[in-house]
């Protein structure tokens, strides 16, 4: 039985929830939340549902331990997708959420049975070039709010209030400590498709985007869309059209 705690569905124009020909679940970034896809059911072909992920110690789970380590975080969100997998299921992560997609694919492969047929990994770099010396989860919250601010998330306004920082700032440093504490194990290359999606300005995720290769033994494909770190916010009509494309002929359907 699922978890519902950790999935939110996105509410869709033309629901399929009884019946839908494969699934899409977003994980959001450090910090992130299910608000950061509410949108995306309007561009994402109606057939497909999708639903985000929601770490503990926000949105409606701030009363929920908050986790800081990349196995503990991978095991419970697989726990909760395994039971999905009656339809082609996708799994979308954006910069700390593509790192979890990641180790989730894994996770459910390892643990469950259950292989995915896809994955997308957006605005963040292969495993083997993740950096090493990133300590700002050790710093004070003024540098986990600029390093924040500096790669312009759209949620950025809420660490202007206040009231609403003291609330978002114990589940961001979390994730700081989540990510920036991650090394991953050697592994065999996944064995299912792969699309690497990043900002043509975003050096970190663009650079090496071609090495992600290595990872997946399945196809793997590249899609660059114009902007920085967070693309998605302006681009999420073309990134979902294409999406929907590559998500429909897993189920074959186009």
């Amino acid at each position: 039985m699922t978890d519902q705690r950790w999935l939110h569905p996105l509410a869709a124009a033309e629901p399929h929830e009884h019946d839908p020909l494969a699934r899409l679940v977003c994980l959001p970034h450090a910090g992130g939340s299910p608000s950061a896809f509410r949108d995306w059911p309007r561009h994402l072909d109606s057939r497909i549902e999708a639903l985000a992920i929601c770490y503990p110690g926000r949105h409606d789970r701030f009363a929920d331990p908050v986790v800081t380590a990349m196995a503990d975080m991978a095991r419970e969100v697989a726990a909760a997708l395994a039971p999905l997998a009656d339809r082609p299921l996708w799994l979308f992560g954006h910069s700390m959420g593509a790192a979890i997609a990641y180790e989730t694919v894994r996770v459910l492969a390892d643990v469950h049975g259950v292989r995915p047929a896809g994955l997308v990994v957006s605005g963040f770099p292969p495993p083997h070039r993740l950096p090493t010396g990133n300590a700002i989860h050790l710093q004070g919250d003024d540098a986990i709010i600029a390093d924040v601010l500096g790669m312009g998330a759209a949620d950025r306004a809420v660490l202007a209030e206040p009231e609403l920082r003291e609330l978002v700032l114990p589940a961001l440093r979390a994730d700081y400590t989540l990510i920036e504490t991650y090394r991953p194990a050697p592994a065999e290359p996944l064995g299912i498709p792969l699309i690497v999606a990043y900002g043509t300005d975003d050096e970190d995720a663009a650079g090496p985007a071609d090495e992600w290769a290595r990872h997946s033994s399945g196809n793997t494909e590249k899609l660059p869309l114009p902007g920085g770190h967070f693309y998605l916010q302006d681009r999420a009509e073309e990134l979902l059209s294409r999406l929907s494309q590559r998500i429909l002929a897993t189920a074959g359907r186009s």
